[in-house]
């Protein structure tokens, strides 16, 4: 079977950088288990917070997640399985941090402002921006569509054509799906590429890769109780 492959258009550390960044680690004596939570950063991709992952690394170890679990499961669906449960957990931890480096004595209680939360402050706090739009499903109440037109996840994966129907941003909708349960907000989340129209996004590109054709498109199915819980808020 083929494997997923990571751009060519993201290097790897050098051997120089290797050993300046052993060379800090070294003089370093705060073992990182003992800094503070109290502070802003953890995010992929920046360059100015030094708490932000190199998009780099990020990339290369998120490619050999992706084959680790594509070498374990026996279909497309099941390896998508594998990716939202790898980020489930993820999404509970990112959940607790946000809300202590929010300082937040409330929890949210409302749906909508739960989604909010979500797609900002998570957003932010993993990708270093917000989601690119948050919608409505018309046809169906208990759906909602987060929106993100540079999916970090997918942009550097190659996905071979016998797993064309692979979503490789299965991982961000089981972060998304942590998130939500571990507020009480029990939800079905899945990840889907959708093509974009003519003109609907137009940001230059920074990737160095060619632009995308399509965008990531994460539908959030909420279960019949919380739809319950949040009407009768409305009362």
């Amino acid at each position: 079977r083929r494997s997923l492959s990571i751009s060519s258009a993201v290097s790897t550390l050098t051997k120089e950088e290797h050993i300046s960044s052993m060379s800090r680690s070294a003089q370093s004596n705060t073992n990182l288990l003992d800094r503070p939570l109290g502070r802003s950063g953890g995010r992929v991709g920046g360059s100015s917070d030094a708490t932000s992952v190199s998009l780099s690394a990020f990339a290369y170890v998120y490619s050999e997640l992706v084959q680790y679990h594509q070498g374990r499961a026996a279909s497309v669906s099941e390896l998508e399985r594998r990716l939202e449960s790898a980020g489930y957990g993820v999404g509970l931890k990112v959940l607790e941090l946000v809300a202590y480096r929010s300082k937040e004595t409330k929890r949210e209680t409302r749906l909508m402002s739960m989604l909010q939360f979500v797609s900002s402050s998570v957003w932010k706090s993993l990708f270093g921006k917000a989601a690119d739009s948050l919608e409505r499903s018309i046809d169906h109440a208990d759906e909602f569509m987060i929106v993100d037109y540079e999916p970090i996840t997918s942009t550097f994966v190659s996905v071979p054509q016998d797993l064309g129907q692979l979503s490789a941003d299965a991982y961000v909708s089981g972060i998304i799906a942590g998130v939500l349960d571990g507020a009480g907000f029990s939800a079905r989340v899945t990840a889907h590429s959708v093509d974009l129209e003519d003109g609907e996004y137009s940001k230059p590109n920074t990737t160095g890769m060619p632009p995308r054709k399509d965008k990531a498109v994460f539908l959030v199915k909420f279960s019949p109780e919380v739809l319950s819980r949040d009407a009768a808020l409305d009362r």
